[in-house]
């Protein structure tokens, strides 16, 4: 297993869409990028801390590999808003990869240039970043999406996101 962080707007949304993948595991929503230890969510969604909301996950890279995982990530939010997606303004909703090691990095690096050329025009703000720190967030922000499907924040922002993935990776997609 190894291991890979992501931060692309709120964490609901970024852990919802990760959760359905097959060859995932042990996701986290937490924070990371900042400045102080164990930062609270309160906290860092004021903007008070540099973190930014974000998940850390495992994954089996014999059965899906992180160019995969990175082509998720940049399909299902915009990487090309500085500090922001939809409604979530600021920048503890920044768009960034923070890798693990320097294939990671590599990969990232290729994949963004990709991107660019290719669907972005040239546009991507998502910084890239060694991996720092993690702290996971508080126990209800752990599975939101599973817990409060009939929250309308879930309705309206992560639910479109979820049918984009089944749209565009219905092959990674965990057995209902």
């Amino acid at each position: 297993m190894k291991k890979a962080t992501f931060a692309n707007g709120c964490f609901w949304c970024t852990e919802a869409v990760f959760q359905r993948l097959k060859f995932v595991k042990n996701i986290e929503s937490g924070f990371t990028g900042g400045t102080i230890k164990n930062p609270p969510y309160r906290e860092v969604v004021m903007g008070r801390t540099g973190h930014t909301e974000a998940i850390q996950l495992d994954y089996d890279a014999e059965k899906i590999d992180y160019e995969t995982l990175l082509h998720v990530f940049f399909s299902t939010h915009d990487p090309t808003t500085l500090n922001r997606q939809g409604y979530d303004v600021g920048e503890q909703y920044r768009s960034e990869i923070f890798y693990h090691d320097t294939s990671q990095k590599e990969i990232a690096e290729v994949v963004i240039k990709k991107l660019n050329v290719e669907v972005f025009d040239g546009k991507i703000v998502t910084k890239l970043s060694p991996a720092k720190p993690f702290y996971v967030a508080e126990l209800e922000h752990q599975d939101f999406y599973d817990n409060n499907t009939e929250f309308r924040y879930c309705q309206i922002i992560i639910d479109p996101k979820l049918k984009k993935l089944k749209a565009n990776f219905q092959h990674l997609l965990r057995e209902a």
